[in-house]
């Protein structure tokens, strides 16, 4: 076996996201692993450079997990030719500028999304990569999760017939701040800064949509700042200015529709965080992020509505588990793997940069359609 080092600038991963699922569960998972084995008698071995604007962070988390190359200067990191990948998971804000600065250094690209904060930024960087010729993915973590590869086994297998729609329910209560601390930081509730549920969530929705259903062809939305006060990390009181909740109607390519609430406002009564529902002439699922209960057309009960009376069913134990039937990896390191193979084999990988356009165009439309009260269209982008 060789073993061929790719250097990663990773920025933004003194960030829970950042550090927790890609970091740790991604490229220290792979190293725990001994590499990446690509096959052809080659192992990949990646070895992160830490970068960030909080030099005691950094040098907190470097030591922690006993890594040696972390930075404040991304101008300097990006000069390095030994450093083949940048990756950014930083706030939105912040993550045109730096993307484009990679690309220009020749650096391969992968990020989080929003890539932008506007349609036209987000196709820009896309055109850059591409008349570059970096190779560039964007973080799609979701259809890499066993209850939404379950379902796609359903799709792919024909289970469902003619799909009529999707019902998807998202959210938990995000604490205010004050009387308990908030499980999500603050700039997520400014939309000076990026924040809002639309622009964090509305691109997750595009992907998932259009892997699993069909492309989304309208978007009709309804935003809401439900909890206008929070309180920050220091525990001062701030005006929340960005939607902390959106109910999302899509129509699909297809005929499907698909229903899609989603909150930072709302009490979980459900089994995950993330369900969605899926029902088609043949057969019904619902699917969080790890399980997928599935109903069949012949097993479907017949109830008969009478509020005079309780329910006599007990409508979830009509539902069957579907069997995992495989060894399901962290979704994050799935598309992590998929990526560096991408970038140093050549494989086939689509979840690009014009993918995660797509996500901002969704979130931009969203936003456009609450504010006007009105569906509106959307169109197909192209390079």
């Amino acid at each position: 076996m060789t073993r061929k080092t790719v250097r990663i600038a990773m920025n933004g991963v003194t960030g829970r996201m950042g550090h927790r699922q890609h970091l740790v569960r991604s490229i220290l998972a792979l190293r725990e692993q001994g590499g990446l084995d690509l096959g052809d008698g080659t192992v990949l071995w990646p070895e992160p450079v830490l970068v960030g604007r909080r030099e005691h962070a950094l040098r907190a988390l470097a030591d922690r997990h006993g890594l040696e190359h972390w930075s404040t200067d991304l101008d300097a990191v990006l000069a390095d030719p030994d450093v083949d990948v940048y990756f950014d998971a930083q706030v939105t804000s912040a993550r045109e500028e730096a993307l484009g600065k990679a690309i220009a250094a020749g650096k391969h690209v992968y990020t989080e999304k929003p890539t932008a904060t506007g349609l036209a930024g987000a196709l820009e960087l896309a055109r850059l990569a591409q008349a570059k010729g970096v190779r560039h993915g964007v973080v799609q973590d979701k259809i890499f999760l066993p209850g939404l590869l379950k379902l796609k086994r359903l799709i792919d297998g024909g289970f469902f017939g003619r799909i009529l729609s999707v019902r998807g329910e998202f959210g938990y209560w995000v604490f205010e701040g004050g009387w308990q601390e908030a499980q999500r930081p603050s700039w997520n509730y400014r939309a000076e800064d990026g924040g809002g549920i639309v622009v964090d969530m509305f691109p997750h929705w595009e992907y998932v949509l259009h892997e699993l259903f069909g492309r989304v062809t309208s978007v009709q939305a309804l935003t809401a700042t439900h909890i206008p006060q929070r309180w920050d990390e220091n525990g001062k009181p701030y005006d929340a200015t960005a939607d902390d909740a959106a109910y999302g109607l899509f129509e699909l390519e297809g005929g499907a529709i698909a229903q899609i609430n989603s909150s930072w406002a709302v009490r979980v009564h459900r089994d995950e965080l993330v369900e969605f529902q899926v029902d088609g002439t043949e057969g019904s699922a619902v699917a969080g992020l790890r399980e997928c209960r599935v109903q069949h057309r012949s097993a479907t009960p017949k109830p008969v509505w009478n509020p005079d009376i309780p329910a006599t069913e007990d409508f979830r134990r009509q539902w069957q588990r579907v069997p995992d039937n495989t060894e399901f990896d962290n979704g994050f390191k799935a598309q992590w793997e998929l990526f560096l193979r991408h970038v140093h084999a050549g494989t086939p990988y689509h979840w690009d940069l014009l993918a995660g356009a797509r996500g901002v165009q969704l979130a931009e439309l969203g936003l456009k359609s609450a504010a006007e009260g009105r569906r509106v269209e959307v169109p197909e982008i192209r390079l």
